[in-house]
């Protein structure tokens, strides 16, 4: 059994429930993962909602498992941190799930409480949000998304009878764990700026919400009711926290007992589960040189060139600064979302891991695929990697790059992120053969690969234009094992990727770091009790969080870029079709809306 302090990270993505248990060196003693569930509807493929009731079941459970796996009593366990997907969860005023699903049953009980991420089903009202000017605007590139909080709650507003919609309480998925953890409503910082449209106090005049831009797009009773139902005003009905910062008095008595652990345990503000990607990732050390030494350790300022790029179903970019910059068509700058005082902007694509999923299960030659990985008992990406060998010999040529040079691929299927903000763009492919083979779906997948790296290189260029100097992109989540696209990446962006120890546990191992800085903070600080208290030990204390991440993110490795002059010409013109293709959709668009009226 370790010995010593230990600290439990839950991290709830779009698919599963994750808690693992590490040591202070950040190594993980025990991990559990369960399966949490998303319904979708099969006549409106703009809908995914999800359960807080599932999504709890499935944290008990994998809370339990580390406990019972690793034999560590729950009284070691100091600390506890959170992330989670950045939905929209709904309760009644006592904590208690409030269906979200259209029709007659919005408003009432019911399981299907969270409307996911993904969801977006609200396109009227961001176009509504986005035709007011509103000053909140220029905090997420200009252009509010769908997958936002406040157009969510304006579609609820709209579609559930106004005496239900009074009583719900409304939670960026993250802050509504952190409730049910320790009963306390204190919202973070995270959720609230990157999510919900509210600015930081004094950041250009802001008053944190906006009593004006919310009563214009239709909230006014949610003004009236002092933002109650979105996490109150701080210093007068509500408290707002850092990432980390100890939550409450700690685990509920209710919590502790379904938990396993310790009813007062710590716990620590969460944040939206990219953000602990960032946290889990950017202060890593990694090797470099034949001789495999370690990089400089960081400084906290070294943060500003390094691009947090965490990859799952999305992906989502990252960068923190000093001052605000603004990048039009991507999220921010947001003031406070994990360092006090900095800023950070975020990028995304919508669908990165769903459009891998997506392009190989959907060819005629899926099922081949399959049945070839069975018989050579490996898996389909390893089957994939074989043919585009088998492929380039054919062709003779070492370059996959020159393999598809007459195949193009736009990558929007479920509309742009960023920088585009658009999220009526969609998917086009250019150079389609008569041929449905196992061959053709290696060059698909291998093109949709490239798709991914190249809009990646577009959403650096539009950072880097506007202030920006990234110099590095530090990858997590579960493409970071997508050797192939990792080095796509480096060569494409012409920058390194780092790749952390374990890319898949960087998002849960940095949920546990805020533990962590939760029980060593709070024990020196005691309960912080007003807004002021808690900016003002945020202030103090943000050195030791660094230093935390710097301490338990264990080294990673170095992607270099390696692409040859040939294949960095061919990459380049890619890059030129790929804008390109952007152009000309939206001329097509133009074309077709005006041929309609």
């Amino acid at each position: 059994m370790s010995k010593g302090p230990h600290y439990i990270g839950i991290d709830v993505g779009t698919g599963s429930a994750r808690a693992a248990l590490l040591d202070i060196s950040g190594k993980i003693i025990a991990d559990s993962t369960h399966e949490t569930r998303t319904w979708r509807d099969t006549r409106d493929h703009r809908i995914f909602e999800q359960s807080t009731t599932d999504i709890w079941a499935s944290i008990c459970q994998c809370v339990r498992d580390v406990l019972s796996e690793s034999g560590v009593p729950p009284e070691d366990v100091k600390g506890v941190g959170v992330d989670a997907t950045c939905s929209l969860a709904v309760t009644d005023e006592h904590g208690g799930p409030v269906c979200v699903t259209g029709g007659k049953e919005c408003g009432g009980q019911g399981e299907r409480n969270i409307i996911l991420w993904a969801d977006h089903r609200a396109e009227e009202e961001a176009l509504l949000i986005n035709s007011t000017g509103s000053k909140v605007l220029d905090y997420v590139g200009g252009t509010m998304s769908l997958e936002m909080e406040i157009p969510k709650i304006l579609w609820l507003k709209k579609h559930m009878p106004a005496s239900e919609f009074a009583k719900c309480m409304f939670f960026d998925l993250p802050d509504f764990l952190t409730y049910r953890l320790t009963g306390s409503l204190a919202r973070s910082n995270c959720s609230l700026v990157c999510k919900c449209s509210f600015v930081p106090v004094g950041v250009e005049g802001s008053e944190g919400w906006n009593a004006q831009f919310l009563s214009q797009i239709g909230l006014d009773d949610v003004v009236q009711q002092g933002y109650e139902q979105i996490g109150g005003t701080s210093g007068k009905n509500g408290m707002v926290l850092t990432a980390g910062q100890a939550v409450g008095t700690g685990l509920s008595a209710q919590a502790a007992k379904e938990l396993g652990l310790m009813a007062g345990t710590t716990v620590g503000s969460a944040v939206i589960d990219a953000y602990a990607g960032w946290i889990g990732t950017v202060a890593g050390r990694f090797t470099q040189g034949s001789g495999g030494e370690l990089s400089p350790q960081p400084k906290l300022r070294d943060s500003r060139g390094r691009l947090a790029a965490i990859a799952g179903t999305s992906t989502c970019h990252i960068v923190q600064s000093e001052q605000g910059v603004f990048v039009p068509g991507v999220w921010g700058p947001y003031k406070n979302a994990v360092f006090p005082g900095w800023w950070m902007n975020e990028g995304g694509q919508s669908s990165t891991g769903q459009l891998i999923d997506f392009m190989i299960k959907t060819h005629p030659a899926y099922e081949e695929l399959k049945k070839l990985a069975e018989e050579r008992k490996t898996n389909i990406f390893d089957v994939l990697a074989s043919t585009l060998d088998d492929l380039k010999k054919e062709a003779g040529t070492t370059s996959l790059t020159y393999l598809t040079k007459d195949l193009h691929f736009y990558p929007d299927l479920h509309g742009n992120r960023s920088p585009l903000a658009d999220p009526r763009m969609r998917g086009s492919i250019v150079g389609l053969a008569l041929d449905s083979g196992l061959g053709d779906l290696a060059l698909k997948f291998n093109v949709t690969l490239e798709a991914i790296a190249l809009q990646t290189r577009h959403i650096i260029e539009e950072m880097n234009v506007h202030g920006h100097k990234i110099d590095s992109i530090y990858m997590s989540g579960s493409q970071a094992k997508n050797a192939a696209l990792m080095q796509l990446l480096a060569d494409v962006c012409d920058v390194p990727v780092i790749l952390p120890h374990s890319p898949s546990a960087a998002v849960v191992v940095g949920a546990a770091m805020l533990g962590r800085f939760a029980a060593e903070v709070g024990a020196r600080t005691g309960d912080l009790k007003t807004h002021e208290e808690a900016e003002r030990v945020s202030e103090q204390t943000k050195e030791d969080l660094w230093q935390i991440m710097i301490d338990m993110t264990q080294p990673g490795k170095q992607v270099a870029p390696s692409s040859s002059p040939a294949d960095k010409k061919l990459l380049d013109a890619k890059y030129h079709i790929f804008r390109q293709a952007i152009d000309i959709q939206r001329s097509w668009r133009k074309l077709m809306e005006e041929a309609a009226k």
